[in-house]
């Protein structure tokens, strides 16, 4: 845990609950010292690279919290610089929800899982919204290759904060694509018992 994510999470009222249950003085060395910035180092660039998909916050003109799920390709979501964060923005139910609220109050938080190996990157940062036609190199950078949709927008993210989240109590899921790897040792297994029968079946035929 860094200092600039303390400084985002622990408002006054959190600290005073910090105090009630204990455990104020536990977090207190993260508000404390001389404060550095947070960075994606090639651990947490990495770590992006491989989400196909993420879970975002932003927060309405009125203080309501919208949270959605954002889904693409392997690796949508691309690390531009040490501080920078951006995705490609393509057509969905057309509610714009999500960039609405960008465009009143620019604070996005996103949850990054990695449910097979319970691992969950926290990510506090402020966005800005750049449109398809305002900034083509950049679409050309955040498009998927393999994939045929066009952007609407960019999404790009300036990183506040970020921590990895402890990994208690993330369940183990897998995606089809995850489980192949579990699966091939007993395929590979039930196609070499396969082999083995068809053999012996063509043996007892020929002593028939």
């Amino acid at each position: 845990m860094a200092r600039p994510f303390a400084e985002i999470s622990f408002t006054p009222s959190v600290r005073e609950t910090q105090a009630k249950n204990g455990s104020a003085n536990g977090y207190a060395k993260f508000l404390e010292g001389t404060r550095h910035e947070d960075l994606i180092s090639p651990i947490e660039a990495s770590f992006i690279a491989q989400r196909d998909g993420f879970y975002q916050a932003t927060v309405s003109e009125t203080g309501w919290p919208y949270v959605q799920f954002r889904g693409g390709p392997t690796g949508f979501l691309k690390v531009l610089d040490e501080r920078t964060l951006a995705y490609a923005d393509f057509r969905g139910n057309r509610q714009y929800l999500s960039t609405g609220n960008l465009l009143g109050n620019d604070r996005i938080s996103l949850i990054l899982m990695d449910y097979p190996n319970q691992k969950r990157l926290k990510i506090w940062g402020r966005a800005m919204i750049i449109g398809a036609e305002d900034d083509p190199a950049l679409m050309q950078r955040l498009r998927a290759p393999d994939y045929r949709a066009d952007p609407e927008r960019a999404v790009v993210i300036k990183l506040e904060a970020m921590d990895w989240n402890c990994p208690q109590h993330i369940p183990q899921r897998l995606t089809f694509e995850e489980f192949e790897d579990y699966l091939a040792p007993f395929r590979t297994e039930l196609a070499a018992l396969k082999a083995r029968n068809a053999r012996l079946e063509a043996s007892l035929g020929q002593q028939n």
